[in-house]
């Protein structure tokens, strides 16, 4: 039984409008940590909030831990949430915003004051908060104050963790910091977490699982490296990876692929020797190998120079490519990534995506009716 699961769910915010989220079925399994990821107006965020209570379900179902959930208030789902805002009490300690929540609560629920004492004080021990709890949150970093919104949602010993975009208002030095403090508390506790963003970097790099979501409806639902290296589509190929991959229009035909403008001809792997027709060619920009003799012969239109590697742009007719040059050194970059020279590149069979004319994948291992990787 996943731990949660969506089944079927959909949101309308108006009858005749076009749906929000739509036909949406994902499992997440017990102490998963899986990232919800797309761009703005996805139905990402929308997806959280429906877990969380917070928006009524059109149709579907939504199950936590096998009860379903649709028609319970966010107080009975026991789910805990970080918002994008640290909404933290300014009057208060960090301390008593940890504690505050749990000394609220009436009835049955209260807690007796020594446990919410070991509680609060096991949160600040995993988020390193001990030095500061007598702090007020002006006097935090952001990456402290996003802590403490953190160990506010801990302290309730949620089924499930939701995070919606909560570093985004970090600077880019602390949200990386911050992605390996989420990492490590994730796999510390175990708490199954459903996390939100738009940053591809953040769903590479914490999800166990990622569901690549566009226009309300999942596109796929898969491990990252899957996703990247197997994208079920076109937009997941094109929304993973900085730079993204590279797509371009033509005919498959006689086990080769053809740019629609003739510039390029490329053999094609056995696998893809049945297809014909219209297509879409699809390969990383890593995988792009610059030759010094032979290949298909493109001009360099511009390079960023980042360092430890270099991303080039090529054109040949209607054709745009980009190649990345790991560790280029002064004689490739005096020989590769002058704007006007003429290079010589190549694309490895075992790299290359071929995509149908709906955008789907057309590669053997693609399950076409699922959307989903299927594991060989």
């Amino acid at each position: 039984m996943s731990y949660v699961r969506f089944e079927a769910v959909e949101k309308r915010y108006n009858p005749d409008d076009e749906p929000a989220v739509q036909g949406l079925n994902i499992d997440v399994n017990e102490g998963e940590f899986l990232v919800l990821v797309g761009p703005s107006g996805c139905g990402k965020s929308t997806t959280l909030r429906m877990l969380a209570g917070l928006e009524d379900i059109t149709s579907g179902s939504i199950s936590i831990d096998g009860a379903r959930v649709n028609d319970l208030p966010p107080s009975a789902r026991g789910v805990g949430m970080v918002f994008q805002s640290y909404a933290l009490y300014p009057h208060m300690t960090v301390e008593k915003n940890l504690s505050f929540g749990l000394r609220m609560a009436r009835g049955d629920d209260r807690l007796p004051s020594k446990e919410i004492e070991a509680r609060v004080k096991e949160a600040a021990s995993v988020l390193g908060l001990e030095p500061y709890m007598d702090r007020l949150p002006r006097h935090l970093s952001g990456g402290q104050r996003q802590r403490v919104a953190l160990g506010r949602a801990l302290v309730r010993r949620p089924k499930v963790l939701l995070m919606d975009e909560p570093l985004s208002n970090l600077d880019a030095k602390l949200r990386n910091q911050m992605r390996v403090e989420l990492r490590r508390i994730h796999d510390e506790l175990g708490t199954t977490t459903v996390y939100v963003t738009h940053d591809q970097v953040e769903a590479m790099t914490l999800a166990d699982r990622i569901a690549v979501m566009d226009q309300g409806v999942l596109q796929q639902h898969a491990t990252p490296m899957e996703a990247y290296h197997r994208p079920a589509n076109t937009f997941v190929a094109s929304f993973l990876g900085r730079p993204p991959m590279n797509l371009i229009e033509g005919t498959c035909g006689d086990g080769a692929f053809r740019s629609a403008c003739g510039t390029l001809r490329i053999e094609l792997p056995s696998v893809f020797f049945d297809v014909s027709g219209e297509v879409t060619f699809g390969i990383r920009p890593e995988d792009v190998v610059i030759v010094a003799e032979g290949g298909s012969t493109l001009e360099v239109r511009d390079a960023e120079r980042l360092g430890a590697e270099t991303i080039v742009h090529l054109q040949g007719g209607a054709v745009m490519l980009a190649a990345v040059v790991h560790r280029p050194g002064m004689e490739m970059q005096a020989a590769h990534e002058e704007r006007g020279a003429t290079i010589g590149v190549s694309f490895p069979t075992e790299a290359i995506h071929l995509f149908g004319p709906d955008g789907k994948s057309l590669a053997p291992h693609m399950d076409a009716t699922q959307n989903e990787v299927v594991n060989e």
